[in-house]
């Protein structure tokens, strides 16, 4: 009976959060859903193919929010949905990471990361019928000096092939490498999610 009755309260609270219309997250990244559904939102997975190219000569951090509307501008004949898009880069000394195309890519990256201090910026877009909102958010990441047999540890067990800058600071090396945050942890995973949260929530009931 107390069990049924937590739960009961439970449940209330996370409906006073539940969005008036359908939520789409245009993104196949498991750190963004696993984000977005621990803050209490229901939503599906749908990503269009969208070509990862933007203007050349763009400033590095206005490059996330770019390719973020690229990604909603996908989704044509939007009707009550609310479309969800993200992208998330690695800046250091100027220099654009992306995805490491393979290991030997992904080592050097990590090398060029490590002892000093990087911007991950995270760009979103939450497009509907009516609107779209396009931000971005940056946060800062210093790693220690790393060790070529941690580099290659990580790269052989973890192969971040997925990740900006060929590293996630939720996995191994984020967890022994990184020194300290400046910003919010979560737009390091790649969801700025108090940004996010604000975006949406005029969509709440």
């Amino acid at each position: 009976m107390i069990e049924i009755e937590i739960l009961t309260k439970l449940e209330a609270g996370m409906a006073m959060f539940a969005l008036r219309r359908p939520l789409i997250l245009a993104s196949n990244s498991p750190r963004r859903q696993q984000l977005l559904r621990e803050m209490g939102y229901d939503f599906t997975v749908e990503v269009r193919e969208t070509a990862e190219d933007f203007p050349v000569g763009m400033p590095s951090a206005e490059v996330p929010a770019y390719l973020a509307h690229k990604k909603a501008r996908a989704f044509d004949g939007v009707r009550e949905e609310i479309i969800l898009t993200a992208d998330t880069v690695v800046i250091v000394e100027g220099s654009l990471l992306n995805k490491p195309a393979d290991a030997d890519e992904a080592r050097r990256m990590l090398r060029l990361l490590s002892g000093r201090m990087h911007e991950v910026v995270t760009g979103v877009c939450v497009r509907t019928r009516e609107e779209s909102r396009v931000f971005s958010d940056l946060a800062r990441v210093f790693f220690r000096p790393l060790t070529d047999e941690e580099i290659d540890h990580y790269v052989r067990h973890y192969r971040p092939y997925d990740k900006a800058g060929a590293y996630g600071a939720q996995d191994w090396l984020g967890l022994v490498g990184i020194e300290r945050i400046e910003g919010s942890y979560f737009t390091v995973m790649g969801l700025p999610t108090h940004r996010v949260y604000a975006a949406l929530r005029e969509f709440m009931q």
